[in-house]
């Protein structure tokens, strides 16, 4: 069955002819948002472990991380390249040279055609782009950029710390670098309409993003978010509601935008809610079958 959006997977091999997957790295930074430089709880759907995998904390090295993602991968899809992924926490939140160890130590390793850098639009600066697109001269490099919703009510009720004006800052500075840029944006987070998440998608699009992760808000164990569901005000959405609003929001993204997220991926032992957040291909399926049913497509609107 042909996808009705731009996804990764195709993206990726379209680019280097052969199946492309990404490894997670946990590089043991931290994030402006927890250290108390802006705060110290973090965003509401954060827990300690901002997303990470833990290896850090095990003395696992960048290399070795990568060794035995290749291992795993490589025998479960076939990869012959790979992406490494800097996903906990920020990863530009740190000196440049300590950056530039942390991103050198990842594409000395064979097979790795580049670098997926997750950060916070408020943790990059001109020496940390120089060096990200002085990478890009021989890898494959992006930038992913935690924005969450392009309304700075709800970055406040989320606790995010940033505006959508330091995003669009960080973005225009990115961009004519080489650096390829994805934003990370969440449906269902509390008090927005479906309406404003479709203006979201919108400002994505005028802004001339390169990819889009779509995240679904579910509840993690020892968050704020968690004492907010657990006393009844935060509902999560039901999988027919994200479902809805994941193809609106296609809908109004640029056909260009690569997808690379469709919903979340939470760790079982730390899901509290919703039950179905663990259903993540069912979820991608009903996704697909919607599109086609309803004859639609990522950028129907555009």
């Amino acid at each position: 069955m042909r996808l009705r959006y731009n996804d990764l997977n195709t993206h990726l091999r379209g680019i280097f002819g052969c199946r492309v997957q990404k490894i997670t790295v946990d590089a043991g930074l931290t994030c402006p948002n927890r250290d108390g430089t802006i705060s110290t709880g973090g965003c509401i759907f954060c827990n300690e472990k901002g997303s990470g995998t833990g290896a850090h904390a095990q003395n696992v090295s960048i290399t070795e991380q990568l060794l035995q993602g290749k291992k795993w991968l490589s025998r479960r899809y076939k990869a012959q390249k790979f992406i490494a992924y800097f996903q906990s926490f920020s990863n530009t939140y740190a000196p440049v040279s300590q950056l530039a160890r942390l991103y050198e130590e990842a594409l000395a390793v064979e097979d790795i055609a580049g670098l997926s850098i997750g950060t916070r639009p408020d943790c990059v600066n001109k020496p940390v782009i120089d060096l990200l697109s002085s990478l890009t001269r021989t890898h494959l490099i992006w930038v992913e950029y935690g924005l969450q919703s392009a309304h700075d009510e709800t970055l406040a009720r989320i606790n995010r710390g940033h505006t959508v004006d330091c995003f669009r800052k960080a973005v225009r500075a990115t961009q004519g670098r080489g650096i390829k840029i994805c934003a990370h944006v969440i449906l269902g987070l509390p008090g927005e309409s479906p309406q404003q998440m479709m203006e979201t998608a919108q400002a994505l699009s005028d802004l001339g993003v390169d990819g889009v992760k779509i995240h679904l808000l579910y509840v993690v164990k020892g968050t704020p978010l968690e004492t907010d569901y657990v006393d009844g005000r935060y509902q999560c959405l039901e999988q027919s509601e994200y479902v809805n609003l994941v193809c609106r929001f296609l809908e109004h993204l640029s056909p260009g935008i690569v997808i690379q997220r469709l919903t979340g991926d939470p760790h079982p032992d730390e899901l509290a809610a919703p039950a179905w957040a663990l259903q993540r291909n069912q979820t991608l399926m009903l996704i697909q079958n919607k599109l086609e049913k309803e004859g639609s497509w990522q950028g129907k609107y555009r």
